[in-house]
Parts: structure tokens; C-alpha cells; sequence
């Protein structure tokens, strides 16, 4: 009995250290399975340390590129990314640092300098790179036509630029040129508008009446942060997988792919441009552009239509009403979809846009039923696209600028705006 019971009582005092293993021998299983263990032969190789680092600077909000530990020299990365393939690293473990190299070599491309590229250093640190995207989009488009997205984002996004360089000619916080008058020649328009119709006016039409004039040097300086930041997210998105196609053809964006930096729309896309029949072209241009507005830049939209109290949805509806891409036959927002109003036997047509270009629902109409068929119409016949989408980026910018465009923007606001009793 005494021996039964001290076996028993050694069990006992045993049960708690075989606990205690069994819980020690399942976490270092779980630190196994969670952890990447290099072999031995790779642990002290030139690209241990850039295996699974995350991309912490995707979205385009800050300086330099996708992770402060990566080298910015798309040569010391090609290194470490061909020694790591040579080892049969798999691709899901060096999606950074493929996607860095790609984001580098695109960059040096562009003749950008990806180490000074931070919205935050404000628009006089980045005006030179505000322009080189699009003219970099412009030139891949014309040294590979069947890259559709990237003529669209340099035709599409001058309109952008032009905005972006209006709102730097502001010669104080009392005056800013162009954006107080459209937002004065509205209030104008509005006191002379009854209030049955005033009731039901839309919101963005009534903040830009009431609140138009209250905008300062400070708001439009925000706003252009905020529009760089989306113009840096869409290039480190998108310009890296066209330039590793353009490098390595299929195979490069399938090691995208395989890495988990692109998904399945996009790899669908790439796919489709390989294939190069006119039907695929228009697909994959779709899927491109779905990707940019709705996936990489939808909640960046949000957020800007949001933010600074009302002065963000003024700014983006003031992009609405001013925003007109250089493709040919496209309509200006407000003609595409003008403000119409009814109340009672009165009624009131508005040459202002019925919706604003931060809403992820309208704006997509907008581009589905007007700026991308247009677009692809031009695409269909060579002879007439090739010389549009040659023309210096520079000269479109110019002839895109609000101040220009100025005079006739009011006149067909007040000639067009309609009463009727």
C-alpha cells in the first residue's frame, strides 16, 4: 500500500513537468510551423535578411519604398533576388523584396528618385515627381501600345495634374484663383434660386455655395498631400508589374503572382495582354482599371472626402466640376450627368455634376459608361491614338489648367444654369 501510494504521489508530482513539456513541445511546434527556418546553407546568405519583410509603405504615405530595411539600388536587389531564386526560395517569402526591385527599377526608369519621393515634404519637394509619373505612364504606353491602363492614367491623370498645379497658384489664404470664383459664381447662382428648389439641391452644390469661400492656402495644401499620396499608391501598385513584364514578359508577373503581390484580376489581366487579341486588350484595360479605383485607391478617396471637416468633400467636387481627361470625346462630368432638380411645377437643370468623383459608385459609373469606352475607341484605331497619346505631356498639362479654362467654365455655369416655373 505505502509503495502503491507513493507511485501514485510521484505521478502526481510528475503530472505538472509533463504538462509543462507537452505545453513547451507544442509551442516550439506552433514557432516551426509559424516560422520560416532557412537551411543552413542559406541562413548567412546576402538575402537572409530581406526574406518575409513586410510592405510597410504600400499605400504611398510615406517616404522612400516598401520597407526601410530593403535597399533602394535595384542592383543590390537583383542580387539578393537571383541568389534567393537560386536556392529555390519560394516566392511567397521574398514578395517584398521582388516587389522593391521592381518598384526600383521602375523608379530609375521614370528618372525618379525613389529615396526623396514623401508626400509629406509638401508640393514644392515634389512637383518634378507630381509630372514624371504621368509622363513615365505616357512613355511606357508608347513603348508598349498594348499596355492600354498606362495610356489611360496618363490621359486621365493630366486632368489630375492640371488640378494639382491650379491649387499651387494661390497668392494668399484670402485669394485663391479659380477655386474662390467657381465657388462665388455658385453662391451667386443660388441666391437667386427658390427655396423649394434649394431644399432638395444636393449636398455637394450646397457646400460649395456656402462654404467655397472659406477655403484657405492650408486646405488646398492638405488636399494636394492627399493627392500625392494616391498618385504614389497607384505606381507602386502598378508600374512595377508592367515594367517586369516589359523585362521578363509573362514570366515575370507570374513570380508576382506566385508571391502574393498580384491576385488573381491581375495576373487574369496580364494573361490577357499576352494573348494580345483586341477582346483581351479591352479586359485586362477593365481589370486594370478596377484594380486602381476600386481596390488600391477606393479607401484613400474615402478618407480625403472625409477629412478637414467639409473642405475635403468642397475640394473633391471642386476636382469633379473641373476634371475632364484629354481623351478624345469624352464628356465633363457635368455633362455626362448635370444636376437636374423638381419640385412641385419648378424645376432646375445645373451644368454641375451629380455626383462627386470620391464616391466609389458614381465614379466607376462614370468611367465604365464614359472614360474608358472612349478611351478603348481610341485604342481600336492606331492611326488617331498614337499621335494623342504621343503629345508632350507638358502641353497637356497646360491646356488643362483651370485658369485657363476659366472663362468659359463660368459662362456655361451661368448660361446653362435653367429655371424653370
Amino acid at each position: 500500500m505505502a509503495h502503491g501510494s507513493g507511485g501514485t504521489a510521484h505521478a502526481r508530482q510528475r503530472a505538472p513537468r509533463l504538462r509543462g513539456l507537452a505545453a513547451a513541445a507544442g509551442l516550439l511546434g506552433y514557432l516551426l510551423v509559424a516560422t520560416p527556418v532557412l537551411p543552413a546553407a542559406h541562413a548567412e546568405s546576402a538575402y537572409a535578411a530581406y526574406l518575409d519583410l513586410p510592405s510597410v509603405n504600400g499605400d504611398g504615405s510615406g517616404g522612400g519604398g516598401l520597407n526601410p530595411d530593403l535597399p533602394l539600388d535595384p542592383d543590390v536587389l537583383r542580387t539578393a533576388l537571383d541568389a534567393a531564386r537560386a536556392d529555390g526560395v519560394e516566392p511567397r517569402h521574398y514578395a517584398t523584396l521582388l516587389h522593391q526591385y521592381w518598384l526600383t527599377l521602375s523608379t530609375r526608369n521614370a528618372d525618379i528618385d525613389l529615396s526623396a519621393w514623401d508626400p509629406a515634404r509638401g508640393v514644392a519637394a515634389n512637383s518634378r515627381t507630381f509630372t514624371q509619373v504621368y509622363v513615365n505612364y505616357l512613355r511606357l504606353n508608347n513603348a508598349h501600345p498594348d499596355f492600354y491602363w498606362t495610356g489611360l492614367a496618363g490621359l486621365a491623370g493630366g486632368s489630375f495634374a492640371s488640378g494639382f498645379f491650379d491649387m499651387s497658384d494661390v497668392s494668399s489664404i484670402v485669394s485663391v484663383p479659380g477655386i474662390h470664383q467657381v465657388g462665388d459664381t455658385v453662391a451667386d447662382l443660388l441666391r437667386g434660386t427658390p427655396p423649394d428648389l434649394l431644399a432638395v439641391l444636393p449636398s455637394d452644390i450646397r457646400l460649395l455655395g456656402t462654404e467655397g469661400e472659406r477655403l484657405t492656402a492650408d486646405d488646398l495644401a492638405w488636399y494636394q498631400t492627399r493627392l500625392m499620396i494616391m498618385q504614389k499608391h497607384i505606381f507602386i501598385d502598378q508600374v512595377p508589374m508592367h515594367e517586369a513584364y516589359a523585362a521578363a514578359g509573362l514570366a515575370g508577373v507570374e513570380e508576382m503572382y506566385r508571391a502574393g503581390v498580384l491576385d488573381d484580376n491581375a495576373i487574369t489581366a496580364w494573361r490577357e495582354i499576352a494573348a494580345a487579341t483586341p477582346g483581351d486588350l479591352n479586359d485586362a484595360a477593365l481589370r486594370m482599371t478596377d484594380r486602381e479605383q476600386n481596390q488600391i485607391i477606393a479607401d484613400q478617396w474615402d478618407a480625403t472626402a472625409q477629412g478637414r471637416g467639409v473642405m475635403g468633400r468642397v475640394l473633391t467636387y471642386v476636382s469633379t466640376i473641373a476634371g475632364k481627361a484629354a481623351v478624345p470625346g469624352v464628356l465633363a462630368p457635368g455633362v455626362f450627368a448635370p444636376t437636374t432638380l423638381t419640385a412641385g411645377a419648378m424645376s432646375l437643370r445645373a451644368p454641375l455634376p451629380d455626383f462627386d468623383w470620391a464616391d466609389r459608385d458614381t465614379r466607376w459609373n462614370y468611367i465604365t459608361h464614359d472614360l474608358l469606352p472612349r478611351y478603348l475607341e481610341l485604342c481600336a484605331n492606331p492611326a488617331v491614338a498614337r499621335p494623342v497619346l504621343a503629345e508632350p505631356f507638358s502641353d497637356m498639362l497646360a491646356s488643362g489648367r483651370l485658369l485657363r479654362r476659366l472663362p468659359d467654365l463660368l459662362a456655361d455655369m451661368t448660361s446653362q444654369w435653367q429655371l424653370t416655373t
